[in-house]
């Protein structure tokens, strides 16, 4: 499976041999509905939380004498029927992540890729070196190759380029060990470095 290599200017510059065990194996795509609510489940944060009578502050003297004044007995301002005071079985910080076989991982990435492949989506840039930080650059190169929402993978730290492209909502710069099955498919045209293509499928592969 060979494919072009081009340049920021579009113009082809070499060949790539691209591993038809993964960018050419089977689409299973039963496998992205797993993983992607797994990514998803991991991203949320369960942060809604209530006080428990042991997390509110104050209301460590008890309000009044245990008899012989005809109120209701109290221990503390802070139990949950005063006025803020705690809640009872409220909600509490929950973890919503869980664990999916590793092979599983894999596979649903393998046939990501895939089906990028088999749509022409895929585009293998020989570098992409930007001399400054200017958007404007980013921008320019998504008109040059008619883009509308582009994942970008790169294999090194690229500051330069990562800089350029953070105001650009259509675009998103990954390195190879983040890629992920959601933004393969989030994305409409997926570009990656030649770099990144031989770490991909030197880790995929393994």
């Amino acid at each position: 499976m060979q494919h072009d290599i081009h340049n920021l200017d579009r113009n082809v510059v070499g060949k790539l041999e691209l591993d038809p065990e993964i960018f050419g194996s089977p689409i299973k795509e039963h496998l992205f509905y797993y993983v992607v609510n797994w990514q998803m489940a991991g991203r949320r944060s369960g942060m809604v939380s209530t006080k428990t009578r042991g997390e509110v502050s104050g209301g460590g003297k008890k309000p009044w004498k245990q008899k012989h004044l005809g109120r209701a007995r109290q221990g503390s301002i802070r139990a949950a029927q005063w006025r803020k005071g705690a809640v009872i079985f409220g909600p509490r910080p929950k973890d919503w992540s869980y664990n999916i076989p590793r092979k599983i991982r894999r596979e649903a990435l393998k046939s990501a890729l895939s089906l990028k492949y088999r749509d022409g989506s895929i585009v293998i840039l020989e570098d992409f070196n930007l001399p400054a930080i200017k958007t404007k650059q980013v921008a320019d190169f998504a008109k040059i190759f008619q883009i509308d929402k582009a994942l970008i993978i790169i294999n090194d730290n690229n500051p330069n380029l990562t800089k350029s492209a953070r105001n650009l909502k259509s675009v998103k710069v990954l390195k190879s060990d983040g890629l992920n099955v959601y933004d393969v498919l989030r994305f409409n045209t997926l570009f990656m470095t030649k770099d990144s293509v031989l770490k991909v499928q030197e880790v995929l592969k393994g």
